[in-house]
Protein backbone atom coordinates (compact mmCIF):
# COMPACT_ATOMS: atom_id res chain seq x y z
CA UNK A 1 0.00 0.00 0.00
CA UNK A 2 2.97 2.27 -0.40
CA UNK A 3 3.08 4.94 -3.07
CA UNK A 4 -0.66 5.15 -3.70
CA UNK A 5 -1.44 8.22 -5.73
CA UNK A 6 -4.37 10.52 -5.17
CA UNK A 7 -5.96 9.46 -8.47
CA UNK A 8 -5.87 5.80 -7.39
CA UNK A 9 -7.59 6.67 -4.10
CA UNK A 10 -10.17 8.72 -6.01
CA UNK A 11 -10.74 5.82 -8.41
CA UNK A 12 -11.25 3.44 -5.50
CA UNK A 13 -13.73 5.85 -3.93
CA UNK A 14 -15.69 6.27 -7.17
CA UNK A 15 -15.70 2.50 -7.75
CA UNK A 16 -17.00 1.86 -4.23
CA UNK A 17 -19.69 4.51 -4.72
CA UNK A 18 -20.82 2.91 -8.00
CA UNK A 19 -21.05 -0.54 -6.40
CA UNK A 20 -23.10 0.83 -3.50
CA UNK A 21 -25.35 2.79 -5.88
CA UNK A 22 -25.96 -0.37 -7.92
CA UNK A 23 -26.90 -2.36 -4.84
CA UNK A 24 -29.19 0.42 -3.51
CA UNK A 25 -30.88 1.19 -6.85
CA UNK A 26 -33.84 -1.22 -6.48
CA UNK A 27 -34.73 0.18 -3.04
CA UNK A 28 -34.50 3.78 -4.27
CA UNK A 29 -36.59 2.93 -7.34
CA UNK A 30 -39.22 1.31 -5.13
CA UNK A 31 -39.38 4.37 -2.89
CA UNK A 32 -39.76 6.77 -5.82
CA UNK A 33 -42.38 4.66 -7.63
CA UNK A 34 -44.40 4.26 -4.43
CA UNK A 35 -44.39 8.03 -3.96
CA UNK A 36 -45.48 8.63 -7.55
CA UNK A 37 -48.31 6.10 -7.28
CA UNK A 38 -49.69 7.67 -4.13
CA UNK A 39 -49.59 11.15 -5.65
CA UNK A 40 -51.61 9.83 -8.63
CA UNK A 41 -54.16 8.20 -6.32
CA UNK A 42 -53.11 4.67 -7.24
CA UNK A 43 -52.39 1.75 -4.95
CA UNK A 44 -48.92 2.25 -3.45
CA UNK A 45 -48.03 -1.44 -3.62
CA UNK A 46 -49.23 -2.57 -7.06
CA UNK A 47 -50.08 0.58 -9.02
CA UNK A 48 -53.70 -0.61 -9.56
CA UNK A 49 -52.55 -3.84 -11.26
CA UNK A 50 -54.28 -5.80 -8.45
CA UNK A 51 -51.28 -8.19 -8.19
CA UNK A 52 -47.73 -8.13 -6.79
CA UNK A 53 -44.73 -10.26 -7.75
CA UNK A 54 -43.73 -13.13 -5.48
CA UNK A 55 -40.70 -12.21 -3.38
CA UNK A 56 -39.29 -15.74 -3.43
CA UNK A 57 -39.15 -16.31 -7.20
CA UNK A 58 -39.21 -12.62 -8.25
CA UNK A 59 -42.24 -13.22 -10.46
CA UNK A 60 -40.78 -16.06 -12.53
CA UNK A 61 -42.62 -18.95 -10.90
CA UNK A 62 -39.33 -20.83 -10.48
CA UNK A 63 -37.14 -21.03 -7.38
CA UNK A 64 -33.87 -22.69 -6.48
CA UNK A 65 -34.11 -26.21 -5.15
CA UNK A 66 -33.92 -25.92 -1.37
CA UNK A 67 -35.97 -22.72 -1.23
CA UNK A 68 -33.13 -20.19 -1.29
CA UNK A 69 -33.92 -17.14 -3.44
CA UNK A 70 -31.79 -16.17 -6.41
CA UNK A 71 -29.04 -13.72 -5.57
CA UNK A 72 -27.76 -10.61 -7.29
CA UNK A 73 -24.62 -12.47 -8.40
CA UNK A 74 -26.66 -15.29 -9.96
CA UNK A 75 -28.68 -12.76 -11.94
CA UNK A 76 -25.53 -10.91 -13.02
CA UNK A 77 -23.77 -14.10 -14.09
CA UNK A 78 -26.76 -15.24 -16.15
CA UNK A 79 -27.14 -11.82 -17.78
CA UNK A 80 -23.62 -12.03 -19.24
CA UNK A 81 -24.38 -15.42 -20.76
CA UNK A 82 -23.17 -17.75 -18.02
CA UNK A 83 -24.99 -20.93 -17.19
CA UNK A 84 -25.41 -22.00 -13.59
CA UNK A 85 -25.70 -25.52 -12.25
CA UNK A 86 -28.73 -24.56 -10.17
CA UNK A 87 -31.73 -26.84 -10.15
CA UNK A 88 -34.93 -24.85 -10.52
CA UNK A 89 -38.24 -26.07 -9.19
CA UNK A 90 -41.73 -24.61 -9.14
CA UNK A 91 -42.07 -21.94 -6.48
CA UNK A 92 -44.07 -23.31 -3.57
CA UNK A 93 -44.92 -19.90 -2.12
CA UNK A 94 -46.91 -18.67 -5.13
CA UNK A 95 -47.63 -22.13 -6.62
CA UNK A 96 -45.56 -21.27 -9.73
CA UNK A 97 -47.81 -18.35 -10.72
CA UNK A 98 -45.19 -15.72 -9.93
CA UNK A 99 -47.64 -13.30 -8.33
CA UNK A 100 -50.23 -12.79 -5.59
CA UNK A 101 -53.35 -10.67 -5.29
CA UNK A 102 -52.42 -7.27 -3.89
CA UNK A 103 -53.15 -7.21 -0.14
CA UNK A 104 -53.85 -3.46 -0.16
CA UNK A 105 -56.39 -3.68 -2.99
CA UNK A 106 -58.06 -6.71 -1.39
CA UNK A 107 -58.60 -4.70 1.82
CA UNK A 108 -60.15 -1.81 -0.13
CA UNK A 109 -62.57 -4.07 -2.02
CA UNK A 110 -63.80 -5.84 1.13
CA UNK A 111 -64.66 -2.56 2.91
Amino acid sequence: MENITASEVAGLGVGAFLVLATVAAPKIDSLISSSQRSSLGMCRKCGDLKMVACSTCKGTGLAKAGGAPFTFLDDLYQSVGGETEVTRVKCSKCRAKGHFHCPNCSKRQSL
